[in-house]
């Protein structure tokens, strides 16, 4: 699979949606890929950008920003209160503020720094209790919370069960985000992204089907 496979897979999924090309930002999963890998990525123009990990995104984009302009970073791995300030200022989106004390950290912050990430808020749909984000349940609540902190909240994202069908938790977020006036929907991987964009995600996280089977090691 290439970038262009994808992109083309993409615009398919928004014409058979009756969506505008064009309406879904395509996220480029670069962890754990080396360096030459994603340099052939924005050597084809490709400027969105997803990591993981604060400290493996600090090691890698500071030098990557100084030979290509126009960068998106989004972090949509999970974030820890200690690394708040240094996410902020390497990541213009961070998808995966899971609970409320992230939230509280990143609002003190964005105060103190003059500036903020746009945000996506990590909702649990699938109850697993392993995994990060709030329980639907709680979403509106959290919506409410984050809103009040002066937060720039975008939209929601979720990472549906492995073993369960991925539209159904994709389904759910977008009620939740609808009833809560949100456009961003952050959802659909690699393997489940026509079916996410069918059912209105606005960014889609796709990896290893760009880049390549990832290099752990």
């Amino acid at each position: 699979m290439s970038l262009s496979e994808i992109k083309t897979r993409i615009a398919k999924a928004c014409a058979d949606a009756g969506r505008a090309e064009g309406s879904v930002t395509l996220i480029a999963v670069s962890k754990v890929q080396p360096n030459e890998r994603v340099a052939a990525v924005l050597e084809q123009g490709h400027r969105v950008f997803g990591e993981n990990r604060v400290q493996e995104a600090a090691g890698k984009w500071p030098d990557f920003r100084k030979s290509y302009d126009g960068i998106e970073l989004h972090l949509i791995g999970p974030l820890q209160t200690n690394k708040a300030r240094q996410a902020m200022e390497l990541f213009q989106v961070i998808h995966s503020v899971d609970r409320p004390k992230v939230a509280q950290t990143i609002a003190r912050l964005a105060q103190e720094m003059g500036h903020c990430p746009d945000i996506f808020l990590q909702i649990n749909t699938g109850e697993e209790p392993q995994k990060a984000g709030v329980m639907p349940a709680e979403a509106d609540a959290f919506v409410a919370e984050a809103r009040a902190l002066d937060l720039p909240v975008q939209g929601l994202m979720c990472i549906p069960p492995v073993d369960e069908e991925p539209s159904l938790h994709f389904a759910l977020l977008a009620k939740i985000a609808e009833r809560n006036g949100l456009s961003g929907l952050s959802m659909g991987m690699s393997g489940d992204f026509e079916s996410a964009i069918a059912l209105g995600a606005t960014h889609i996280r796709v990896g290893s089907a760009i880049f390549g089977e990832r290099a752990y090691g």
